[in-house]
């Protein structure tokens, strides 16, 4: 895949003395394509909250595309090139998010449009919302999605989709 920003992945673990270790020292090269002009790479992901830390498995190797994994946790990065297929959503989870380059639209299902630049921090909280990108360059987002039950407004549920 060409242009995939160059994530270096560390991840320790323990070997069998319960010594910390280096289990993994790579620059990402399992980047997807999600939807038109976007990109993205789980660096890691757990299955439970709280996590479990035992044993030498590759949590970010799961397999799928996740809004979110059932009472887990999905750290991933995001490469969102000029031009981004529209797709407005929302998931049943906490999403924490830093723009590590370039500029990005957070588009609301109000029409409300909050720009994001390199450095600017989002918490998610499971409203309806689209990544727009009408820049000239790529933005790479860092995210956490942690799951959460299904917001609750106005006596209703606000269930997840796209």
């Amino acid at each position: 895949m060409q242009d995939v920003p160059k994530i270096r992945r560390v991840v320790t673990g323990h070997n069998d003395q319960g010594r910390a270790i280096v289990e993994i020292d790579e620059v990402c090269s399992h980047f997807k394509q999600g939807r038109k002009n976007a990109f993205i790479c789980n660096i890691w992901t757990t299955d439970t909250v709280p996590a479990n830390n035992d044993g030498h498995q590759d949590g970010g190797m799961r397999e799928g595309k996740f809004t979110h994994i059932e009472n887990g946790s999905v750290f991933r990065i995001l490469d969102f090139r000029p031009g981004v297929e529209h797709r407005m959503h929302r998931t049943d989870s906490i999403d924490y998010a830093v723009v590590v380059q370039g500029t990005i639209d957070m588009e609301m299902d109000d029409g409300t449009v909050v720009t994001l630049n390199q450095g600017d921090t989002l918490i998610q909280r499971g409203t309806v919302h689209n990544w727009v990108n009408p820049y000239n360059q790529t933005c790479v987002l860092a995210v956490i999605l942690i799951h959460a039950k299904s917001v609750e407004a106005g006596g209703k549920t606000l269930a997840a989709f796209g």
